[in-house]
């Protein structure tokens, strides 16, 4: 329910972005307010409570991004503290996130490994998943020592194993079948 709440308000704040020529910027603005309000969880507690007025928060807000933000921005807070929405700020952003990169052909994956990868290893990676999903890919690396050795990507809910791992599982489940 509150993915759909989300997506409904990421979906006016990016038409208004794209009626205003403003998407780059309200998409960064957003990005700034998420990580303030995750740096500040009082201010973002603040702005919740349902024992501070919906006129004091947006007096605040007012007070604190007038010349901080665009209007647009200042005015979708405003709208997230009428509608008691101000909550759900970070589920908006990915909302919001997905149709930017929707819009720019960009996919996020992460590429899974057991020690950190090299950046132009890193590099080709990205390139031939570019090639290969006709995607922007943007890449980022995640260490996890519990895959031994090789890479797993994950896009979206996409998953390529190349794992050492997997491969072992495997090995052992062929294994297992042969000799029982």
């Amino acid at each position: 329910m509150a993915k759909l709440v989300a997506s409904r308000y990421a979906n006016a704040l990016f038409e208004v972005g794209i009626e205003g020529e403003k998407l780059e910027l309200l998409n960064e603005e957003l990005k700034t307010l998420v990580d303030v309000f995750k740096e500040n969880e009082d201010f973002l507690n603040v702005l919740k409570a349902p024992l501070v007025s919906k006129q004091e928060k947006k007096v605040l807000v007012e007070n604190i991004y007038n010349n901080r933000a665009s209007l647009e921005m200042v005015n979708f807070l405003k709208v997230l503290i009428d509608k008691d929405r101000i909550g759900i700020i970070n589920e908006i952003f990915d909302e919001f996130k997905t149709l930017m990169n929707n819009k720019n052909n960009i996919k996020e994956a992460v590429a899974v490994t057991a020690v950190p990868m090299k950046e132009k290893a890193l590099k080709e990676l990205q390139e031939k998943l570019t090639k290969t999903t006709g995607k922007n890919i943007v890449l980022k690396n995640e260490v996890d020592e519990s895959v031994l050795g090789g890479v797993l990507v994950k896009m979206g809910n996409e998953e390529i194993d190349g794992t050492l791992k997997t491969r072992l599982e495997k090995l052992k489940d062929q294994l297992s079948q042969i000799i029982a």
